[in-house]
């Protein structure tokens, strides 16, 4: 689009930060918003079609590729395929190992399948920013964003699953009285059984609301950093269209840029594999 010179800069940076939205219109029927202030307009029933559609592919190529890898698996040399496996099951593993001190034969697959979807999801990222989108602009198609992690909505849905799972395991390990002390006997603890109620409802806010900050930081760091990186491909792509010199310092500058957030989009990954790892251990420690 920035090429073609019928638009801005910002109608061009627009565009590309606009997801395919599908959602309620203001004459009551459903359709694909034509703009983003029309997908600003649908509210809370939008879905952004673009981040399940992907979203749901790279879950489905994750467990496709390892399944198909698992079934075929052999003890002698392994081939490359299997030793790429093998690496990425043993470095999950051993994070596990580190940092989850309880025993749940769930908590390894859920790191596994998180640190791996969205590692697939973050790869996107190093895409052409114009390449897909403009493809689909041949089939009608105008909005198309393909890094699901970009969206919000993608990461705190995840955040969110994993919240609901370290709730569930606090009551089912500690049972409800359990969990209810945790939330209401500390920080402040009194010997005095006056000041010991007074001091519940104090460290039920304080623990609420730390309680409720990791879903919000679990999700926001990787969507914070995940946009900002998206946000600087589509600043360089603009170099494209301003004659040779440009375009040379602009290719120049996306590979570089590629080469560094091939580190962020694992690191990212990673942190958000921990987080969960150290979300589920508090869930099972006993305090």
């Amino acid at each position: 689009m920035a090429s073609s010179g019928t638009v801005t800069s910002g109608e061009y940076i627009q565009h590309h930060l606009t997801n395919l939205t599908f959602g309620p219109k203001p004459d009551g029927s459903w359709g694909i918003a034509q703009s983003s202030a029309e997908a600003a307009e649908m509210g809370f029933w939008a879905m952004n079609l673009d981040s399940m559609f992907w979203s749901i592919v790279l879950g489905a190529l994750f467990i496709w590729f390892f399944s198909r890898i698992a079934k075929k698996v052999t003890e002698g040399v392994p081939g490359t395929a299997q030793g790429f496996v093998e690496m990425v099951v043993e470095f999950v593993d051993e994070n596990v190992k580190s940092s989850f001190n309880a025993r749940n034969e769930m908590v390894a697959p859920l790191a596994l399948t998180i640190f791996c979807w969205i590692f697939l999801m973050n790869f996107m990222d190093l895409i052409p920013v114009d390449l897909i989108p403009h493809a689909l602009t041949l089939f009608g198609i105008h909005f198309q964003k393909v890094v699901p992690s970009t969206d919000p909505n993608v990461t705190f849905g995840m955040s969110l699953g994993v919240f609901f799972l370290m709730i569930y395991f606090s009551i089912k390990v500690k049972g409800v009285g359990g969990f209810a002390a945790e939330l209401t006997m500390h920080p402040f603890e009194a010997k005095n059984p006056i000041l010991k109620v007074l001091f519940l409802p104090i460290n039920f806010f304080l623990e609420a609301v730390g309680l409720i900050a990791k879903p919000v930081s679990h999700s926001l760091r990787l969507f914070g950093n995940m946009y900002a990186g998206e946000m600087i491909f589509i600043l360089i792509s603009l170099m494209f269209s301003g004659g040779a010199v440009l375009i040379l310092a602009g290719g120049t500058l996306q590979f570089i840029w590629a080469v560094f957030h091939i580190l962020v989009i694992t690191l990212q990954a990673f942190i958000f594999m921990v987080l969960t790892i150290v979300y589920m251990d508090m869930a099972h420690s006993h305090h």
